[in-house]
């Protein structure tokens, strides 16, 4: 995509939003569009571009990119000029891998923890997703993919847990949303859903713990396939 059409297309798509804090809302637009593939990974981050693009100067702009590099979506070079970071598969897979950990411990605790409604509400997130898919698009379903991990982290009660499980989720939104466009493996992440969910209810912390794990080594399978998928299309390009 050229630079003037990736401006253009990012000043529509900013149109859409609901107005926040100036630089919230442009990490807010970045992030999205990097997890689209809107800006792709090692792609230069052009700050006047951007600026103009969004309506703002460049200081909330630098704050926005600032959000960002805490959360591993954008990186510096040596020169401090900003880029869309662009990880291995092996730092991808570190990060699957603690993400799993923390997860796994979210359904643990959320077990003795949860209220009865806590629990009624993540099972209600799980139903609407494939809802979402069939009604609003690809990138609906994947928020309230990502809404359900979500809420077990709350329902364990842990706020550590959560700023640390928020951390990495962000770094990995990107990758996980294109591991979750592929229909391969699309019926096993609902059935490993589903096996969540009835451990919660249970209250069944070995269990909850269990599938939590077994749910982001699946994620690791699916997203290097992703991955593979990708540069196979970039090669035939």
């Amino acid at each position: 995509m050229s630079d003037a059409a990736w401006t253009d297309e990012l000043r529509d798509f900013v149109d859409l939003k609901p107005r926040k804090s100036l630089a919230a809302e442009a990490a807010e637009n970045l992030r999205e569009f990097i997890m689209l593939g809107k800006l792709a990974p090692g792609m230069p981050v052009r700050e006047r571009d951007l600026a103009e693009a969004f309506g703002i100067s460049r200081t909330p702009l630098k704050e926005a990119l600032r959000i960002l590099e805490s959360e591993g979506l954008i990186v510096y070079g040596p020169t401090r000029r900003p880029s869309v970071a662009d990880p291995s598969l092996d730092e991808i897979n570190d990060w699957l891998r603690v993400q799993g950990a923390l997860e796994a411990l979210a359904g643990e605790l959320a077990c003795s923890e949860a209220t009865d409604r806590q629990l009624a509400e993540i099972e209600r997130i799980n139903a609407s997703i494939k809802e979402a898919r069939d009604t609003d698009g690809q990138l609906e379903a994947f928020r309230r993919d990502m809404a359900f991990h979500t809420a077990i982290v709350a329902a364990a009660g842990n706020a550590a847990l959560a700023e640390t499980h928020a951390s990495y989720n962000a770094r990995l939104w990107r990758v996980r949303f294109l591991s979750s466009q592929r229909i391969p493996g699309r019926e096993a992440t609902r059935r490993e859903h589903r096996d969540i969910v009835q451990a919660l209810k249970a209250r069944d912390s070995v269990a909850a713990s269990r599938a939590l794990q077994q749910h982001l080594r699946t994620a690791e399978t699916n997203i290097a396939a992703a991955m593979a998928d990708l540069a196979s299309e970039k090669e035939s390009d």
